[in-house]
């Protein structure tokens, strides 16, 4: 696996992307559903996006989480908007597939989350065995035996 590039970061984030398996409690508790990420093009130089997270709750209601991300000596510094304009958090790219339609996000510790990986899939990609394609991939992804081993899978 090789690390991906700014230019190639800004070519690939763009656009939505559904959490097909996560480590995060926050996705695995039952009362968040149907998590993904918004990421838009803010600025090439230095590499800076729109950065929305939206998801259902039990009832059905629609939340979203808005932040800005600019990267940083290889990760992205998400910033909260609006009453969250105080939350931090960093991330990175571990991983992509060959075709750029699934990426292993890692996400490192804040004050609010424990460390994490996030497997995502692009809007409209379709995975039909996808638990046996990143099994097969771990290496290309970035995730050890144990990383795979702590990931649940939703609804895939």
């Amino acid at each position: 696996m090789h690390e991906l590039t700014e230019t190639e970061l800004a070519e690939i984030l763009p656009g939505t992307w559904r959490i097909a398996a996560t480590n995060f409690p926050m996705w695995l508790s039952g009362e968040r559903l149907q998590p993904q990420f918004r990421y838009g093009l803010l600025s090439e130089s230095p590499l800076t996006l729109s950065d929305e997270v939206a998801y259902v709750t039990t009832e059905g209601e629609e939340k979203q989480i808005l932040g800005k991300d600019v990267l940083r000596r290889g990760e992205f510094v998400w910033r909260g908007k609006g009453l969250l304009s105080f939350a931090r958090s960093r991330w990175h790219v571990s991983g992509a597939d060959e075709q750029r339609t699934l990426l292993v996000i890692r996400f490192s510790k804040s004050i609010a989350t424990p460390p994490g990986i996030d497997l995502v899939v692009r809007e409209g990609s379709s995975y039909p065995h996808l638990r046996r394609v990143v099994a097969s991939s771990t290496e290309e992804l970035g995730l050890s035996p144990e990383d795979f081993a702590s990931l649940g899978w939703l609804g895939v």
